[in-house]
């Protein structure tokens, strides 16, 4: 052991003792780690015990969690650390003691008096700071997480029985998952539902309509944004929703409307786990699980060469085809009885039940727009009518069209192209829409069943005008 005698320690202790006014003590050990030298404070800091009973012990023999070992070992010094010494805290810097020829020979440490309060706003800062992270943190869980289990998914039909099935193995397995199925059919309510019978239930569930993202910020939207990529870009990353559904749920609606050139970086991303962002050369490692929704049919343009081959494969491990409403029998009074339930709650009335007239006249509906559309009926018939029963003549009301379909609807004479009749169609009934509603596209929406990003790119894909309200 090195002597407290030794100039080298001499001169740390002499130090150490000029500057005794400024400190609440000191502690000078070996490049063993043993005690050389307690300052009186730091004597009075440990309880009183005498110089000579402590000189020569290993360090942690008489502080047990002193990292002055650590100094000593890595040469490293820890200019700013605070600890507590039974109420008190101290504001402690610890250096290595070298020779002339630069190996370490030892560590000193000491206190600095009455540090702390000098230190008080920079901590009170740094807490508020913390705690304003935790609120935000909490906020953006709540907001990012399932809102639907299996127990919201009704239906008693065999079709409905197989989507619950499949619904319970997606849950178990970490594949991705493909719903299929018509528009209004409840493919994100699986989706909610399929993340919360997995693993990874308690991590962030995000979702992202592939359809009502303009073309040009898809990239930026999936993948996140590099400080500075672009004129106008923000200072701070922006992340992308691969980033916010990290060890989560990445659900992708309306994924056959995405562009070609983005499947290619998609299907990259889902082969390496990586993602790029905008303006950036560094990769970012992400662990997301894929389920996508389509209302579109992805074979035929696979074999149309609008839907990568790979990406389908990709993406097609476990599907799940949603059945229309007009295939599910028995199921409109299951589900017309949730949604009097649901739309009552919401009025604040109570509940009307379906008169047996009524409920026979849900029935013989076709339902286009499926269970959106029968959730639409059930609303419209509380908003448009009063009574303790909901009757037949309040589902005829709900159901009548705005008005005659446009001229421009009909297929042309000889028409064979069952597609562009279709379209032709779909285009004259938004038109229509907005023009009984007067432009106002949340009430065309409404009109047609639709949500309101829908409605946007259905607008865009016929060439009307897009525009939000």
């Amino acid at each position: 052991m090195q002597s407290f005698a030794d100039d080298r320690f001499a001169a740390a202790r002499a130090l150490l003792l000029m500057v005794e006014g400024m400190i609440e003590g000191a502690t000078l050990v070996d490049r063993a780690s043993r005690v050389v030298w307690f300052s009186e404070g730091q004597l009075a800091l440990l309880g009183g015990p005498r110089l000579a009973d402590v000189v020569g012990q290993e360090i942690e023999r008489v502080i047990p969690h002193s990292r002055m070992r650590e100094v000593v070992e890595t040469g490293r010094p820890h200019p700013l650390d605070i600890i507590q010494y039974g109420e008190r805290w101290l504001l402690v810097t610890r250096l290595p003691l070298r020779d002339e020829a630069g190996e370490v020979i030892g560590a000193i440490a000491f206190a600095l008096k009455n540090s702390i309060p000098y230190l008080r706003p920079i901590a009170e800062r740094v807490q508020h700071l913390q705690a304003r992270l935790a609120r935000m943190e909490q906020a953006l869980s709540t907001t990012r997480t399932h809102r639907y289990n299996a127990e919201h998914i009704l239906g008693a039909s065999p079709a409905m029985r197989q989507v619950s099935r499949l619904l319970r193995r997606a849950g178990e397995v970490k594949s991705p998952v493909l719903l299929l199925g018509e528009t209004g059919t409840g493919k994100e309510m699986v989706a909610h539902a399929i993340h919360a019978a997995s693993s990874r239930v308690n991590r962030p569930f995000v979702a992202i309509n592939v359809a009502a993202v303009p073309e040009n910020l898809m990239e930026a939207e999936f993948f996140g944004v590099a400080p500075g990529a672009f004129t106008g870009a923000a200072r701070q990353p922006r992340p992308g929703k691969f980033q916010l559904a990290h060890e989560g749920t990445l659900f992708l609606d309306e994924i056959g409307d995405m562009p070609i050139a983005l499947q290619s970086k998609l299907l990259r991303t889902l082969q390496d786990g990586e993602v790029e962002p905008v303006g950036s050369n560094q990769l970012a490692r992400v662990d997301v699980r894929i389920i996508a929704a389509t209302s579109r049919p992805l074979a035929e343009m696979v074999r149309a060469g609008t839907f990568r081959q790979d990406l389908y494969y990709r993406l097609n491990v476990l599907s799940i085809r949603l059945p229309p409403l007009r295939e599910r029998t028995g199921d409109i009074g299951l589900l017309a009885a949730r949604f009097c339930e649901q739309t009552a709650a919401s009025f604040g009335v109570p509940v009307r039940p379906l008169t047996p007239a009524a409920l026979a006249r849900l029935e013989d509906h076709d339902w286009p727009g499926n269970v959106r559309e029968l959730a639409n009926v059930i609303e419209q018939a509380y908003a448009r009518t009063e009574g303790p029963r909901i009757e037949a003549a309040d589902i005829a009301d709900a159901l009548a069209p705005a008005g005659p379909l446009p001229r421009s609807a009909a297929p042309a004479p000889g028409a064979t192209d069952l597609a562009a009749a279709v379209a032709g169609l779909e285009r004259a009934m938004i038109a229509d829409a907005l023009a009984q509603a007067g432009g106002n596209k949340r009430e065309a929406a409404r009109r047609l069943g639709l949500s309101r990003s829908n409605l946007y790119a259905k607008m865009r894909r016929h060439g009307l005008a897009a525009a939000p309200d």
